[in-house]
Parts: C-alpha cells; structure tokens; sequence
C-alpha cells in the first residue's frame, strides 16, 4: 500500500513537471505543485478521455501517463487563463 502510494505521488510529480515545462510554468511552482497538478491532471485527463470514449487512466503505464500529461496541461491553461482575468 505504502509503495503504491509513493509510486502515485512519484508519477504525479513526473507528470506535473512536463506539464508545466509545456506550458512554461516551471519556474512559477514547485516539487509539491508539480504533484499535485500530476494528480489532478490525471484525474481531469482520465475525466476527459472517458467522454471521449477511451478508457482513461488505468494505472502506472505509459497511455496512463501521456493522459496525466495531457489533463496537467489542460489543468495548467485553465489556471492560467483564470489568474490573468
């Protein structure tokens, strides 16, 4: 369970960190916001690829990770969208 856990928090980071060298936000936050827009992302991503149809985030594999990606992405550009207005 711990090393579930841990492994989670790891791809968040990963995933939070290339979303936010995408979207030039890295200097802006760091290690924690990383992981937590990893999660999010994840979670926003595998939201959006299951109305599309697709199966979403299914665990640590790498069709999971390009869907966290891509949710952080998503994540990131509405945050920025929000704070400029």
């Amino acid at each position: 369970m711990l090393i579930s856990l841990i492994v989670w928090i790891l791809f968040g980071a990963l995933a939070g960190w290339i979303a936010s060298l995408i979207v030039s936000t890295d200097e802006q936050q760091g290690a924690a916001a990383n992981v937590v827009v990893g999660i999010l992302g994840a979670i926003l991503g595998g939201l959006l690829v299951r109305a599309l149809g697709g199966t979403g985030v299914t665990g640590v594999s790498l069709s999971s990770f390009v869907i966290a990606v891509f949710g952080a992405v998503v994540l990131l550009v509405i945050i920025r969208s929000v704070a400029r207005s």
